[in-house]
């Protein structure tokens, strides 16, 4: 039995992946199981299993945008859900620590690879969102452009459209705005949050980001909704800004700080600390680790996210403690951001021959390769979102959080 197969047949229970070969052999492994995919691929070249073999996650994706992975029975997502579900993160069972090696080879990773400087953040950036406007077009929400985890309180019966309003209702409520306030969105995106906080909290916004493809449109799109009074972008680095000596009431920042990298956390929360008046709150919406600290997988550090890494909570908290900021709610949207990645791939994949189109077919594969590894790690692996709150002063905020649920609701029923 070959290594590819000894593998497989320990980590394919539940559910059925069949594997042919280039010579026409095929191999069985699993068993049928309501809710499991079943899946058939083939390999076009020993060259391809050799890919996996060498580097499993990432040798599976290079194998698949070469062609030399073909599905030919499902398709990209189930077979991705199908080796995560045999192996859930959150299976139950006895508990063990990782060994000292594995910890060990995993700060390694990060810390090379998190010395996310600003010389360096604006190229890490640009080399995920300067890629076109057109692109992101094609598979996010239409009024808001949210490129990040969006609210499901009922996902059976909700568009992505409604569950993205839903989201900023849900952070826009958490920062307990009041009409007038300055408000800093860091990372601002195509300035949806920043146009919605303007719209309808009344309050004044400044969005910085490091995409240029990202600057241009939001600055359109906050002109054609007639809040261009009230919203400003501009292109800064966060550490830039707080060396102005800036201060506002309030800061969100949603989807960035996985950008930040592990040897910056404690650069961005001195420099968040500084922006925001002594009174003032902060939204903090990341993707995070529901276990300890990690390291980012080799495909996405070479192909999605060069400079990026996920926060364990222990880590992100303690980093925040360092400069006297409170955290005063932390929410864990466990299922939240799996909704939305399938979303985003239905999209993506509805509109193939546009993307291929606008980049090419490898760089397709390529995109859909990553929602669906995204989705899989959500859904069966040890991803979450947090969303923190943060104080300078434990008297900013009410006492209990009921505060929070009837903005909420004023909010959507506008």
């Amino acid at each position: 039995m070959g290594i590819l197969d000894h593998f497989l047949q320990r980590g394919v229970r539940q559910g059925v992946l069949e594997v042919v070969r280039p010579d026409g052999s095929v191999k069985r492994f699993g068993t049928s199981t309501p809710g499991f995919p079943e899946v058939r691929i083939r390999f076009t070249d020993k060259a391809g299993e050799r890919r996996i073999l060498t580097d499993p996650r990432l040798g599976a994706a290079e194998a698949f945008m070469d062609g030399q992975l073909v599905i030919e029975q499902g398709d990209i997502m189930e077979m991705v859900e199908l080796i995560r579900a045999n192996a859930k993160w959150d299976k139950g069972g006895e508990l063990h620590e990782h060994t000292a090696f594995k910890k060990l080879k995993g700060k390694v990773v990060t810390l090379v690879d998190g010395i996310n400087k600003a010389a360096s953040a604006k190229k890490n950036i640009a080399h995920h969102y300067d890629i076109g406007n057109e692109l992101y077009n094609l598979f996010l929400d239409i009024e808001h452009m949210q490129y990040s985890c969006a609210y499901w309180p009922d996902p059976a019966n909700m568009t992505l459209e409604q569950a993205q309003t839903a989201k900023l209702a849900h952070i826009a409520a958490k920062l307990a705005l009041e009409p007038g306030q300055r408000v800093l969105d860091i990372g601002c995106g195509w300035g949806g949050m920043a146009i919605y906080l303007a719209k309808h909290a009344g309050a004044s916004v400044l969005g910085i980001t490091l995409s240029e493809e990202q600057l241009a449109l939001a600055r359109e799109r906050a002109e054609a909704a007639g809040v261009a009074d009230k919203v400003t972008f501009e292109l800064v680095d966060y550490r830039d800004l707080a060396a102005r000596g800036a201060k506002f009431d309030r800061i969100v920042s949603v989807g960035m700080f996985e950008h930040v990298g592990q040897a910056q956390f404690g650069q961005f929360f001195k420099a968040v600390g500084n922006l925001l008046t002594d009174d003032g709150v902060m939204l903090l919406h990341t993707i995070g680790r529901m276990g300890g600290p990690g390291s980012t997988d080799a495909f996405t550090r070479k192909y999605i996210f060069p400079g990026g890494y996920i926060p364990a909570l222990s880590e992100t908290v303690a980093a925040s403690e360092k400069f006297r900021l409170i955290a005063t709610d932390v929410e864990n949207l466990r299922l939240h951001y799996a909704f939305t990645l399938r979303e985003w791939y239905k999209r993506c994949v509805a509109n193939k021959e546009a993307i291929v189109n606008l980049m090419d077919e490898r760089f397709y594969r390529m995109w859909i390769f990553y929602l669906a590894g995204a989705t899989a790690a959500f859904e069966s692996g040890g991803m979450c979102n947090y969303q923190i709150q943060y104080a300078r002063s434990r008297h900013a905020l009410p006492l209990s959080r009921d505060y929070m649920s009837a903005a909420e609701k004023a909010l959507l029923t506008e």
